[in-house]
């Protein structure tokens, strides 16, 4: 007898994942597939970071940590705070969480009221809307585009705010636009979240990954606001599962109790290989990555735009390009399909990322190196006639 929760119809698949399925399906058949696709670092974890791991395995430290995470590690984070933003974050509001979705999974599940509602932005991270349906929560969605970089305004906050929202969720560098958002920004969205007596959770998982300028931390903003972090982008540990949350004080402890339950705590090898992660040497191997992911995007905005998309954002952080397809194509899910099939290309079509003009949109993550992306500018070409 098959009767899943009412909620499950609401959760659609990841489109990326079922497309990597079949660029995986073509590569067993003996295709070769260049991934631009899924936002993952090609690089592996830094070296340090993987040795303090095994290290610490060798050393028996395998036991459940503190449902927060190793206090070390918490130290850690708010050491990095300190040093890199000049900000000042205790120890106590850091909780470290099963990659940034547990430090999600958590933030809803202590917030979200059924049928609250969540203004979201649209295009957006998609799994950030399913978890809040997950927890009977309701995504209010925002739609954004070119004229305001694609990030939320507080003229746009009041005009989507209902009496059922309890919050808002921005990202600052977005996916899949790579597009930052101001401290002056930040702190105008927290005003209007505060007139409306709304929380405001910020996804800064790609911080570290701009090449213009540093990303502000929202920490800076105030106290009161939902901070989400993660060891995946920057520090290139994806499959680790590990990231981390500031919380406002008042709900430290119930943020811990649902830990407790949820998640018991993140992985103990993991954590011990984390408090690698901000040495000096692994900074310096992160920071000349850092500098090969701009010049990918150098590199490859300009070409795509000769084929003739159009970037549409300014791609300030994160590995991904953000392109207005329909010049070229009718339909992105039609596009990426075919592109995988007759060229070898992966790429994500806007379908995933909401219903905001999804069929103009399509991703491309420049997660490869340029030679590899070269090959697939030519591929693109010729397919196009170009």
């Amino acid at each position: 007898m098959y009767r899943p929760a009412q909620r499950l119809a609401d959760i659609e698949p990841f489109h990326v994942v079922e497309l990597l399925t079949r660029a995986r399906q073509l590569e067993a058949e003996g295709r070769d597939i260049i991934h631009m696709e899924v936002g993952e670092p090609d690089f592996p974890t830094p070296e340090p970071i993987a040795n303090a791991a095994v290290n610490a395995i060798k050393r028996g430290k395998t036991k459940y940590t503190e449902a927060l995470g190793l206090p070390e590690l918490r130290e850690a984070i708010s050491a990095f705070y300190r040093q890199r933003y000049g900000a000042s974050v205790p120890a106590s509001r850091i909780a470290v969480t099963n990659g940034a979705s547990g430090a999600l999974n958590l933030a809803f599940a202590c917030l979200a009221n059924p049928g609250s509602g969540w203004l979201l932005t649209d295009p957006g991270y998609p799994c950030n809307r399913h978890i809040l349906r997950a927890f009977d929560g309701r995504p209010q969605n925002i739609p954004v585009g070119p004229e305001t970089n694609f990030q939320p305004t507080p003229a746009l906050l009041r005009q989507y705010w209902q009496p059922s929202t309890a919050g808002l969720l921005v990202a600052s560098p977005a996916n899949p636009t790579g597009t930052l958002l101001t401290l002056t920004e930040i702190e105008a969205l927290a005003k209007v979240c505060r007139e409306k007596n709304g929380h405001f959770l910020v996804d800064e998982i790609y911080h570290g990954l701009t090449y213009e300028s540093e990303a502000p931390t929202a920490c800076a903003a105030g106290d009161d606001i939902w901070v989400i972090n993660s060891f995946s982008k920057y520090f290139q540990m994806t499959g680790w599962r590990l990231g981390w949350m500031v919380i406002p004080e008042p709900y430290v402890r119930d943020v811990e109790k649902l830990a407790q339950n949820l998640t018991l705590c993140p992985s103990t090898p993991a954590q011990y290989g984390a408090l690698a992660a901000f040495e000096p040497a692994t900074i310096a191997i992160l920071e000349a990555r850092r500098a090969e992911f701009c010049r990918r995007r150098d590199f490859l905005a300009p070409a795509l735009e000769q084929i003739g998309f159009r970037v549409t954002a300014r791609p300030e952080g994160a590995f991904y390009l953000y392109c207005d397809c329909s010049a070229l194509a009718d339909d992105s899910f039609t596009l990426a399909g075919d592109l995988l099939e007759k060229t070898g290309v992966a790429a994500t079509p806007g379908l995933d990322f909401g219903c905001n003009q999804p069929e103009r949109h399509i991703r491309f993550a420049y997660t490869t190196g340029v030679e590899r992306l070269a090959e697939a500018v030519e591929r693109l070409s010729r397919y196009f006639g170009r």
